[in-house]
């Protein structure tokens, strides 16, 4: 799963969206966020990267109940990293369907019994939280981009919701294509 790169044309029509969502219509002029937004948007356009994380056994969790078993879990020597990784993954995961589909959140939250009980948006302002705690201002992304992620959780659940309008509108060039495939 190769990233797409920061030149091809869906990322720049993403970014371009992403900034007038934001800057404009919010008013949350923020490079480092949108930036980390855009890239979202561009590593989930690969089904295989929204669910990310893994069981024990190697299998796709797919319900954010158990990505938060994974944390609390997970063998006592597991590296800062990997508990970084799921945190953060839990993070973009409530953000991205919080965001861009909250309709199909009802839908998920039947198949993943368990999250029915959870608040995803509490839930991912969390996980930004311990995220930026076990980063430093040297990672990537820094510890400052994952507290904003947390302290600005709402608006960017509603500046992403922005996003998908402005794409659903414009679908130049076929792009409505990428919602579709976001939901295979």
């Amino acid at each position: 799963m190769t990233p797409i790169s920061s030149s091809h044309h869906l990322r720049r029509w993403l970014s371009g969206l992403v900034e007038s969502s934001f800057n404009v219509e919010i008013g949350l002029c923020d490079p480092s966020l949108v930036e980390y937004l855009v890239g979202l948007l561009t590593d989930f356009i690969h089904v295989q990267r929204i669910n990310l994380v893994q069981d024990g056994s190697g299998r796709s969790v797919e319900a954010v109940a158990e990505m938060l078993s994974a944390t609390r879990f997970q063998h006592p020597a597991a590296s800062v990293q990997r508990r970084l990784t799921v945190h953060r993954h839990i993070g973009d995961f409530t953000l991205f369907w919080t965001g861009v589909y909250p309709e199909q959140l009802r839908r998920m939250r039947r198949r993943h019994e368990r999250d029915a009980l959870l608040s995803y948006q509490e839930q991912g302002k969390r996980a930004y939280a311990i995220a930026s705690e076990l980063s430093s201002d040297e990672t990537e992304p820094p510890a400052a981009v994952l507290r904003r992620l947390s302290d600005q959780f709402e608006h960017c659940v509603y500046g992403l919701g922005l996003v998908r309008k402005s794409w659903e509108q414009a679908d130049p060039a076929g792009f409505g294509a990428v919602n579709r495939a976001w939901l295979q």
